[in-house]
């Protein structure tokens, strides 16, 4: 891992500075913190051999490794390279934290550029059109995840198998898709209004910017009405009906 306070002093190093790529665990989803890493998948012998700063890191891992108490971890073979990680991809990445405040009116998703690596404690999908970050941006999805998702302590757990593969979403028609995609687009929009600001200040449930909120209720009229509304619904019990009739649909003939 490369700290914020380390970031120049790596960068010194011009072999090094070829393998930093930003790191994203669920911290820096949230808090907007900045951390790096070094990725070594593809690494060039011949560039272990030039740079004392790799050569110093990979001797550093394999030292602290070897104090696990998990045998897996202390007889792991590659010394330089991460054991839990998310996603990496040269496609743009939709972000979800595994755990979110249930305060929150909203589950805050990031759009994440190619290239950055994720943690095991962010959720990652490829998503270059941005429709699966409308989608788990939207009221629908947080109230699914609040109903059947699990808790850590009262906050909600986000859970790829029980949560995202088991959301009941319709086959949609490339106009409704392209209308949910435009209003996920409105609600970057927003939040690019105070780019000071990180997720957790963005979702802020008593100091939510209006511009935001109205964003978000677009965003809600287009996946309610996608997922079966006649119009945007204005309760959480509406939305669970709602999603559980299309999963007893869905899965009837399952």
């Amino acid at each position: 891992m490369v700290r914020e306070s380390e970031y120049a002093e790596v960068l010194k190093d011009p072999i090094a500075a070829k393998y930093v790529r930003p790191y994203i665990g669920s911290d820096e989803l949230i808090n907007g913190k900045d951390r790096w890493c070094l990725w070594l998948v593809d690494v060039e012998p011949r560039d272990l051999s030039k740079s004392a700063l790799l050569r110093e890191r990979i001797a550093g891992v394999r030292a602290e490794r070897a104090k696990s108490k998990a045998k897996t971890t202390r007889e792991y073979p590659h010394h330089h390279l991460f054991r839990q990680i998310g996603l990496i991809s040269d496609q743009p990445i939709v972000g979800l934290p595994e755990v979110s405040s249930s305060n929150r009116r909203y589950l805050p998703v990031a759009e994440l550029d190619p290239g950055v690596v994720i943690s095991n404690k962010v959720y990652g999908a490829v998503d270059p059109d941005g429709f699966l970050f409308a989608v788990a941006s939207s009221s629908m999805f947080i109230t699914w995840m609040k109903t059947v998702g699990g808790r850590l302590k009262s906050d909600v757990s986000f859970s790829s198998t029980i949560t995202w593969n088991n959301f009941a979403l319709p086959e949609l028609d490339q106009p409704v898709r392209q209308r949910i995609i435009d209003a996920g687009k409105k609600v970057l929009a927003a939040r690019d209004l105070h780019p000071e600001r990180s997720l957790a200040e963005h979702y802020n449930p008593f100091a939510m910017d209006p511009a935001l909120i109205n964003a978000y209720d677009a965003l809600d009229k287009e996946v309610d009405k996608a997922m079966g509304a006649r119009r945007k619904l204005t309760t959480e019990r509406q939305r669970q009906e709602l999603l559980f009739e299309n999963y007893a649909r869905m899965t009837q003939n399952a």
